[in-house]
């Protein structure tokens, strides 16, 4: 009989391991099924559109966030990552899918946008390429696509590399409006995410017990002619991590 787990990253693989291929959408293993969603640029995906999220807009717009170094989570098309190049940060962006970076760099060329993407595993790349530290990290539809056990991965990735005082600014399912609402343990059970993982605010706080809240709300909902993108079954959270706050060693 195998014996196969010392480490903690050993468990992590044998949790991921438990979700079915199609429901493996936060690792490598998980391309095919991105590439596939991406392929078909025509398709009427709210989050398709060339627009950044009204919350990222507006976080700027307020002065509660100014331009340094960025890293978008979950790039898509480029549509955040884009919008902050043109503000003068200087940002890295990173996807699972080949074919929405692909469709990002075509957007950056002719927007003549400088970001540097990065195709693979964000969590594996935070110890190499994505070494950071960045002032903010941007996050627009990745977090309620990881499964319970994955969230340990995703704060330590903001231990590493999210700079004292910078923020996160992340948009991911609400309850009752978006994705599931299974308990942690039930996704185990049926070897899936059901589309995603649906927070309440008292879960996000939880999660994110480590940062100071600077704004929790829903996103506004935009209309097709506006500049921005929002829709009303997001969350939109801002949060600051603590000017003295060390990093894990690198």
């Amino acid at each position: 009989m195998d014996r196969n787990i010392r480490t903690v990253d050993d468990v992590m693989k044998l949790l991921d391991g438990l979700f079915a291929p199609e429901a493996d959408r936060w690792t490598a293993d998980g391309a095919g099924w991105w590439n596939g969603f991406y392929s078909d640029r025509s398709k009427g995906v709210p989050f398709f559109v060339a627009k950044p999220d009204e919350s990222l807009v507006s976080y700027v717009d307020r002065g509660l966030v100014a331009p340094g170094r960025a890293l978008d989570l979950g790039c898509g098309p480029g549509r955040n990552a884009l919008h902050l190049a043109s503000l003068g940060f200087e940002v890295d962006a990173v996807d699972l899918s080949e074919e929405a970076l692909a469709w990002a760099e075509q957007r950056a060329e002719e927007a003549g946008a400088d970001v540097r993407f990065h195709h693979g595993d964000a969590f594996e790349l935070a110890a190499t390429v994505l070494s950071g530290p960045y002032d903010l990290i941007c996050d627009s539809g990745c977090f309620h696509h990881l499964p319970p056990h994955r969230r340990i991965s995703y704060l330590q990735l903001l231990d590493r590399v999210l700079a004292p005082g910078g923020h996160l600014a992340l948009t991911c399912f609400a309850s009752g409006r978006m994705g599931s609402e299974l308990p942690d343990a039930d996704f185990y059970r049926t070897s899936g995410l059901e589309g995603g993982l649906a927070y309440t605010e008292e879960s996000l706080r939880w999660i994110f017990s480590d940062l100071t809240e600077v704004e929790l709300r829903r996103m506004r909902d935009e209309a097709p002619d506006s500049p921005c993108f929002g829709e009303p079954f997001l969350w939109t959270a801002l949060f600051r991590r603590d000017e003295t706050a060390f990093g894990a060693p690198h």
